[in-house]
């Protein structure tokens, strides 16, 4: 690899090749603080625990990017605060996804998990283990371009580890995705993969219509997600100079307004209140 230092184009005004839009920015921080403390309240007033590490925690990821994009709408030339959010944005979907895998098991465990190809504890166990895996080496491909960033050098390599990250977590989506389609369509067609045939409604609980909006609230979340990590894909596929990361709009719809809506849904749709 070659030793020549990396410089940004002079003509560049910011890391970003834009300057973040301020209004843009505050709506974000604003919107993210309130779906996270709402998500706080939740989490305790259920006594859902592991709903704070997961979309909790995604909310204030989400906060501390934002903020730093806030920060730098003011000040476009420094580098601290893109390397901060460079960090929190493409960290904090990771633990939200987290929270729709432990759904997933929480419904397979109540409405039969005979039709589910794993088992309830495995969608937590497994999912979740592969997603922490997928959080840690987003934050070292993170953290090398922000430092790459930081000293003028060229911030490939940690963009491409970055790109593993959210390519592997977007397998594990599709995945997952697959698997819960699989159980419901196993359940409508009264398929397990073990045990005899059972007439519907003797060894398993019928679904009420508040677990059928909590599997739309799972699936819309999950979509959204989903959505965020095919362009955050392509946007690192595409270069730290191309034309996806240096349009602020493309950002702001995909990154910033599907999380919002995936967080949102989670809020309004809550296992807490549709899932007990």
């Amino acid at each position: 690899m070659s030793s020549v230092p990396y410089t940004i184009p002079q003509d560049i005004e910011s890391p970003y090749n834009y300057v973040p839009t301020e209004w843009i920015c505050v709506s974000f921080v604003v919107l993210y603080s309130i779906s996270t403390a709402i998500h706080m309240v939740q989490a305790l007033k259920y006594k859902l625990w592991w709903m704070i590490p997961t979309a909790t925690f995604a909310g204030i990821l989400e906060v501390f990017g934002w903020s730093a994009r806030l920060w730098s709408s003011q000040s476009p030339e420094l580098l601290t605060p893109f390397e901060m959010q460079l960090v929190g944005t493409v960290l904090a979907p990771t633990p939200l996804v987290a929270a729709n895998f432990v759904i997933l098991g929480k419904i397979t465990n109540q409405f039969g998990s005979q039709f589910s190809r794993l088992t309830p504890n495995m969608y937590t166990v497994v999912f979740c283990s592969f997603d922490a895996i997928c959080l840690i080496v987003q934050a070292v491909g993170g953290a090398l371009s922000a430092q790459a960033v930081n000293e003028n050098k060229d911030p490939a390599l940690g963009g491409n580890i970055m790109l593993g990250g959210i390519s592997a977590q977007l397998f594990a989506i599709f995945v997952y995705i697959s698997l819960a389609a699989e159980f419901f369509l196993r359940r409508i067609y009264n398929t397990p993969f073990c045990h005899q045939t059972m007439k519907f409604g003797e060894d398993h609980l019928a679904m009420s219509k508040h677990v059928h909006r909590m599997i739309f609230g799972m699936s819309l979340c999950t979509i959204c997600i989903f959505i965020r990590s095919v362009y955050r894909t392509v946007e690192l596929a595409d270069g730290w100079f191309g034309v996806v990361i240096a349009n602020e709009s493309y950002f702001n719809w995909f990154d910033g307004g599907f999380v919002v809506v995936a967080m949102y849904t989670l809020n309004i749709i809550h296992p807490g209140i549709y899932l007990k």
